[in-house]
């Protein structure tokens, strides 16, 4: 069973040490707010270490090391000179990261050369994974296509459109195992600014409606030029009216994807979009494909990053 251990980071509280673990390879999905990384033996997960360490609250590119260590040194050989593979993805190899690992140029395979980094210990080298970058339209990615080879390794004769939901939605045509052609929606930003920073955020509650947020994707689906109009009218209904419990977030939430989905029209035309991501997430894309009557077929976010994490590394296994 994977043992998940939360490290002392900026926003947590320090937890106990870990107990040493002999990792075969360290995967490591560094992103701009967390750190997450997997001991592994092979394609298995023998525990999981999360701290809030990513890219943008690092200072300088010695806190990578640093971070890292603090992270997983109970995975690291008490020998110094032993030798650890480290497969890193995500915003670690951006610009602003530790080192940067140029994009790839789309259509491509998802997993291309990893830039190597050395650490102060000659035995632990991390490799960093490169990104993926588009001309045209313009587009970039460092992550998401990794979390493709997962599920590539997963379904290997994969071929149509995957969805990725998060704070910047990535949906992808994938064919022959390559990333053909993405887009990005900024929905999820979108939403967070609307519910935590505008007026409507006197109207958020924790609360969901799965039949109203269905009916707000179809009505935003239908007519995208009115969404902006609608937003308002979720202020004036809890105003005006009695509304219920998770209405207003709902209908925000089902408004905003609606929207998104009628934007990338042919794009996402498949018999099964493939939905990778968190469950909640995830759920909601594929509750608002099937509000428009399109099917979906959800894998998980994290498991589909290790799988891919370990589609690199058995790429430089001896």
């Amino acid at each position: 069973m994977t043992k998940t251990i939360e490290t002392a980071g900026k926003g947590t509280e320090a937890a106990a040490a870990p107990e040493r673990i002999a990792a075969e390879w360290i995967g490591l999905d560094w992103g701009t707010t967390n750190l997450r990384a997997y001991a592994m033996a092979g394609e298995a997960c023998l525990a999981e270490a999360r701290a809030r360490k990513g890219m943008n609250t690092l200072a300088t590119r010695d806190d990578f090391e640093r971070a890292l260590f603090d992270t997983v040194g109970a995975w690291l050989p008490e020998d110094p000179e032993a030798r650890v593979r480290v497969v890193a993805c995500g915003m670690v190899g951006a610009r602003q990261g530790w080192r940067e690992a140029p994009y790839l140029r789309a259509p491509t395979k998802p997993i291309g050369e990893p830039r190597a980094v050395p650490t102060s210990r000659p035995g632990i080298l991390v490799e960093i994974l490169p990104g993926i970058s588009q001309d045209e339209p313009a587009e970039v990615m460092r992550g998401e296509e990794t979390q493709i080879a997962g599920l590539l390794a997963a379904e290997p004769d994969f071929e149509g459109v995957v969805c990725l939901p998060g704070t910047h939605t990535k949906w992808v045509r994938v064919a022959d195992g390559c990333i053909v052609a993405f887009r990005t929606a900024m929905t999820g930003e979108i939403f967070g600014l609307l519910s935590e920073r505008s007026v409507l955020r006197h109207v958020m509650d924790e609360e969901w409606d799965d039949g109203i947020f269905a009916a707000a994707v179809a009505e935003a689906a239908a007519d995208p030029a009115q969404a902006p109009l609608a937003f308002f009218r979720i202020r004036a209904q809890s105003l005006l009216h009695d509304t219920i419990p998770g209405e207003s977030r709902a209908r925000l939430s089902g408004l905003l994807i609606g929207a998104e989905l009628a934007a990338l029209g042919p794009f996402r035309e498949a018999a099964a979009v493939r939905v990778v991501g968190n469950a909640v997430l995830a759920g909601h894309y594929a509750k608002a494909l099937g509000a428009l009557g399109q099917g979906a077929i959800l894998h998980d976010g994290a498991a589909m990053t290790r799988a891919g994490l370990a589609a690199a590394w058995a790429r430089g296994a001896p």
